[in-house]
């Protein structure tokens, strides 16, 4: 009820690792994230301080990053802050980890390729366009069967979205 939730952009600094524990698996990874800002007298950006932080991703979503996620990539990470506290020869200890509920890369850096995994047990008003691929392409969805090879080179993402069903408004065309 009072989590504390965060949106936190940065570098990955470390190799993810993913653990199995008795409640379930996590992949554990630290980030990095230093604010940047104009500075008039020097006449271009410089660097403050930075956030070192610790990210635990639980379940399903650990099982993807571990697959997706490597050092030094930007990322995007959301979710609660909590603190661990332990015992150690030194005194009680404590630290901030960010227990994630989603990660992504930044594509403000770079591009990406999204895979959505096979499923075994498909779910209601679903259907497969692809038997080979096994993924799973929603009965709704206007853009199912529509290609996402941009073969016509980079003006054709600048066009107006013409194949549309028609009670959808097209998005207008990139200056």
């Amino acid at each position: 009820m009072f989590d504390t939730q965060l949106h936190v952009v940065g570098n990955v600094v470390d190799v993810p690792r993913r653990n199995r524990t008795g409640n379930g698996s996590v992949t554990n990874f630290r980030m990095a994230s230093t604010s940047r800002r104009w500075d008039d007298e020097a006449k271009g950006f410089v660097d403050g301080g930075t956030l070192w932080i610790d990210v635990a991703c639980w379940g399903e979503l650990g099982g993807n990053v571990a697959r997706s996620v490597s050092k030094g990539d930007p990322v995007l990470v959301v979710g609660n802050l909590i603190t661990e506290s332990w015992d150690s020869d030194a005194g009680r200890r404590s630290a901030n980890r960010i227990k994630a509920t989603a990660v992504g890369l930044n594509l403000t850096r770079g591009w990406s390729e999204f895979r959505r995994p096979a499923r075994t047990d498909q779910p209601a008003g679903t259907t497969t366009d692809d038997q080979s691929a096994g993924e799973p392409v929603a009965a709704d969805d206007p853009y199912a069967e529509r290609s996402t090879d941009y073969t016509e080179g980079e003006g054709a993402l600048y066009d107006v979205d013409s194949d549309l069903p028609a009670d959808r408004e097209p998005v207008p065309a990139l200056t």
